[in-house]
């Protein structure tokens, strides 16, 4: 499998952001990792060994990025409203950066799906949401998708705006939720196992089934928990029948 490791100074983050490459050809797949992990999580955790058949064949080419939530939501530190600038500069960097590095390592018209687990499920279905103009899809595996679980209490606009629980049922402008309407890979999938919550991917499901949007809720069984074991199963699995 072809791998290729790149970094340059963020201007919207204002420090150096690496990002790892995965294959030659197919749609992108942008993976975001999980709580305070890196852009080379899911490789460690060999998610990109059972990606290897879709990444080799040219079904795939994934790009993985680093998280900064030890940054914002996970640094005790900071005030929350510090967060959440902090969060809204990483959307800034995957919109603005991100989208066109994969753009240009792809074509202009090579379709982009987020994807994560965990913190990460809940980071994919935000940047998709938001912009579905430039993202047009999502996989979210194990993600609770109401931000205020990662705040600690802080609540803001900011906060608000980036909650898709408590924004989507709000949300009434026409064009953007039709363009979310185009898309054809909403996948919310979700264990039932330990840590699992699987009463999230349901009620951010019945958020978009009251909006008009088509999406596939799939909920495994107990023996599935929140755990690398799990997303090495569910991710394989739709990639090989849902593209």
């Amino acid at each position: 499998m072809k791998r290729e490791l790149s970094s340059w100074f963020s201007p919207s983050l204002q420090k150096e952001m690496p990002i790892a490459t995965y294959g030659d050809y197919g749609f992108a797949l942008l993976l975001v990792p999980t709580a305070a992990a890196d852009y080379l999580e899911y490789e460690r955790f060999q998610l990109m060994d059972v990606l290897a058949p879709f990444v080799d064949s040219g079904k795939v080419k994934v790009f993985s990025v680093n998280s900064i939530n030890k940054e914002s939501w996970l640094n005790n530190e900071m005030e929350g409203a510090h967060k959440a600038i902090r969060h809204n500069q990483f959307n800034n960097y995957i919109y603005n950066e991100v989208v066109p590095f994969i753009k240009n390592a792809t074509s202009v018209d090579t379709p982009i799906i987020t994807c994560g687990a965990s913190f990460g499920a809940l980071h994919s279905m935000n940047l998709f949401l938001k912009r579905p103009d430039l993202i047009n899809g999502v996989i979210a595996m194990s993600g609770v998708y109401d931000l205020t679980e990662y705040t600690k209490g802080y609540f803001d606009e900011e906060v608000y705006f980036n909650s898709p629980m408590h924004y989507m049922p709000n949300l009434t402008d026409h064009h953007i939720l039709e363009q979310i309407r185009q898309s054809q890979h909403i996948h919310i999938l979700t264990g039932s196992g330990e840590y699992e919550a699987p009463y999230a991917a349901g009620t951010i499901a019945s958020i978009l089934y009251n909006k008009g949007i088509n999406y596939e809720l799939d909920t495994w069984g107990p023996e599935w928990k929140h755990d690398w074991p799990t997303w090495k199963a569910m991710l394989p699995k739709y990639l090989a029948t849902r593209f």
